[in-house]
């Protein structure tokens, strides 16, 4: 990764004009996400060792950036529909766009990518990238709400199009949905499966702390066999259906046990209580948010994946399969471009707590098959999914950008053409 950026494609005569202005690192790039931007520590880090000037924008924890040496802005967004919060959102970012002075700027996240890529409108003068790293439950739900929403955050997105230069796709049905709607708009279109995954960390062997004994020992799950889930808890990602099939596992299986992993988030419909964890315990262990994913993945026996909304490449699928886990995923897009059926895993039906529990008994009862399904999808993940080879996709089309004039849009976001239903927004 330590390549000496006097070889690289950015070592151009424009690259050294952007360092004559005081930087000694390179171009600027600002990544803006949101509450879990944290989990993309790894790829700054990997595109400041290209000798980019990396700074990060989000809504979670500024810690873990102090911790690894990057500049964090803190913003806030609201992730459901409030005009007035995202004004507000607009105004920070535009901001801190002026604070950074960025050569690049890069996003992440539904609503990021709308508020973005407007902001950078008021400032212009730099590149906009956004990245779909899935399409969530706006996209993904039948719900009338979703139904409602979707037209207009279409509109939206066509609207941001206007000052993106790179629109960056992790997977092809996403990339076609957003070009067979017209929100891609003139800039670039690029496939960049997934974020990357730092596969030292993930591979199954020993490493610092805690042993997988005595990870066991501390979160009470024994000699048991353990089925392991990381993510978000909330009803869009499955959690409801994850505990049905863990009470059927239990029912046939009572010594297996269930670990998940990740935050409690959501309000309202998306919201999934503590009472609902807790009425499957002693069997299924809720952890919260965990620091120690590698070695969490090392303690397990099989990982779930019950996902039910679009997904870009889930990065958990990522580090499950270099952790050596035979994977279950839901027919999800993003699930799919890293499970096939039979093959690097299991599918099953999103939202069927029965073929959820089936799947699992099955991954449970035949090892030496989980065992070759895991070390096909392993080889998938190191030939498509590095770190390393994620990061040259990106440093290859900050090049492009950082290269081409026309890659900034010319278009002032003070005189939209009001046209346009689209349009109509301040």
């Amino acid at each position: 990764m330590n390549r000496d950026t006097a070889k690289s494609p950015i070592a151009s005569e424009r690259v050294s004009a952007y360092c004559a202005r005081g930087d000694d690192r390179g171009p600027r790039i600002l990544l803006v996400g949101g509450e879990d931007h944290d989990l993309r520590i790894a790829f700054l880090l990997a595109l400041r060792a290209e000798g980019y000037c990396v700074s990060a924008a989000g809504t979670g924890d500024a810690a873990p950036f102090a911790q690894a040496g990057l500049t964090y802005h803190s913003f806030h967004f609201d992730r459901s529909a409030n005009p007035l919060a995202d004004w507000l959102s607009l105004g920070a970012l535009t901001r801190i766009f002026g604070q950074v002075r960025p050569d690049i700027v890069q996003s992440f996240d539904t609503k990021p990518n709308i508020l973005v890529p407007l902001a950078a409108g008021r400032v212009g003068g730099f590149p906009v990238v956004r990245t779909i790293n899935g399409m969530g439950w706006l996209y993904s739900s039948k719900a009338p709400l979703a139904l409602a929403l979707r037209p207009a955050y279409c509109a939206l997105n066509r609207l941001a199009a206007r000052w993106t230069s790179a629109s960056v796709f992790q997977n092809r049905e996403d990339m076609s949905y957003f070009e067979r709607n017209g929100m891609v708009g003139d800039g670039v279109s690029r496939l960049i499966p997934g974020s990357g995954v730092d596969i030292a960390a993930f591979r199954p062997v020993p490493s610092a702390g805690d042993s997988p004994a005595e990870l066991r020992e501390q979160l009470g799950l024994g000699t048991s066999p353990v089925v392991v889930t990381v993510t978000r808890v909330t009803r869009e990602k499955g959690i409801p259906t994850l505990l049905q099939a863990a009470a059927l596992v239990h029912a046939a299986r009572p010594d297996v046990r269930f670990l998940l992993v990740g935050p409690r988030e959501g309000t309202g419909r998306f919201a999934v209580s503590q009472a609902e964890i807790d009425a499957h315990a002693p069997y299924v262990v809720a952890t919260g948010k965990r620091s120690d994913v590698p070695a969490l993945l090392r303690l397990a026996d099989v990982f779930a994946f019950p996902t039910e909304f679009r997904e870009g490449v889930p990065r958990v699928l990522l580090e499950a399969a270099v952790a050596g886990l035979p994977i279950i995923a839901t027919r999800m897009p993003g699930c799919t471009d890293v499970v096939e059926h039979g093959h690097t895993g299991i599918l099953v039906t999103p939202g069927s707590p029965q073929e959820l529990a089936q799947a699992i008994l099955q991954a449970l009862a035949d090892p030496a098959a989980g065992r070759i399904m895991a070390e096909r999808a392993a080889e998938l993940v190191r030939r498509e999914f590095s770190l390393e080879l994620t990061v040259d996709r990106y440093r290859k089309l900050y090049a492009e950008l950082l290269t081409s004039a026309s890659a900034i849009p010319s278009r002032p976001i003070q005189r939209p053409a009001l046209s346009r239903a689209d349009d109509a927004i301040p």
